[in-house]
């Protein structure tokens, strides 16, 4: 009887320390995507390779961008992989209207003003550090999603301030849910949502960004992760409207996009 029970404990600790060993794959198992994954080239052509010889293809011309790295030691959270800010960087080299929700350290605000046009405005919305505090949480909201915001909101000073690109930069600090975004309707060629990842928040700087969106622009979206914790309010809200709207996941990446056409 004894041998029997240790044999049943042995045999359930084993499948726990397995999940615990796996348990970021299986929670990604559980949470399958439901927005479709597409190629680069699908969001632009500029994404196409150039062929150089039978067994070696390039990048094009037009995705040759400026890039920078930044040390762990500087301890900034959520930033964008190199291969999202390459994406990010290639498009800037397109647009003339660019807004952001979600400035935080300002290294893709940065990014896109290195690679874009000298005359392209970009303009990026993000709260001021001692307005953190005046913030509320809906029902709806991820407690994780509404502790990070708190934890993106420190800067008053972005990693462009004192750049020579800081001209081409309008930053509005400002709680998204109360910005009035009138004056940008039809305008923005690309549009970049990295801001507050609660539904409340998603879900109002989509509903602007779509208003604000000229006839053939772009909207990027970051960190839709199914199965990560600080990402569900994004999965949940992005795979909501993806009913009804065209959206899509680019592959090896976190991004997903919504193109006018």
């Amino acid at each position: 009887m004894i041998s029997k029970i240790f044999l049943a404990l042995s045999f359930f600790a084993n499948i726990f320390l397995i999940y615990l060993l796996n348990r970021k794959k299986i929670k990604n198992f559980l949470h399958l995507p439901k927005i479709k994954k597409v190629d680069i080239t699908s969001l632009n052509q500029i994404f196409s390779l150039n062929s150089i010889s039978s067994n070696l293809k390039g990048p094009k011309e037009n995705t040759i961008v400026k890039s920078f790295s930044i040390t762990s030691d500087n301890k900034i959270v959520g930033m964008t992989s190199d291969y999202e800010a390459w994406i990010i960087s290639s498009l800037s080299k397109k647009s003339k209207n660019i807004f952001e929700f979600g400035t935080c350290s300002g290294k893709t605000t940065y990014l896109m003003a290195l690679n874009s046009d000298e005359d392209t405005q970009i303009t990026s919305i993000t709260l001021k550090p001692d307005e953190v505090n005046f913030i509320k949480k809906e029902n709806k909201d991820s407690k994780i999603s509404f502790r990070n915001i708190k934890n993106e909101s420190i800067y008053d000073k972005f990693l462009f301030t004192n750049s020579n690109v800081e001209k081409k930069i309008q930053i509005i600090f400002e709680n998204s849910l109360k910005f009035d975004e009138k004056n940008f309707h039809g305008k923005m060629d690309l549009i970049f949502i990295d801001g507050g990842h609660t539904y409340s928040v998603i879900k109002n700087d989509t509903e602007k960004s779509f208003k604000m969106l000229n006839s053939r622009g772009i909207i990027l979206w970051h960190d839709y992760v199914p199965g990560k914790k600080s990402s569900k309010d994004v999965v949940k809200y992005l795979e909501e409207i993806s009913k009804t709207k065209k959206i899509s996941h680019i592959k090896n990446t976190s991004l997903c996009y919504f193109q006018n056409k």
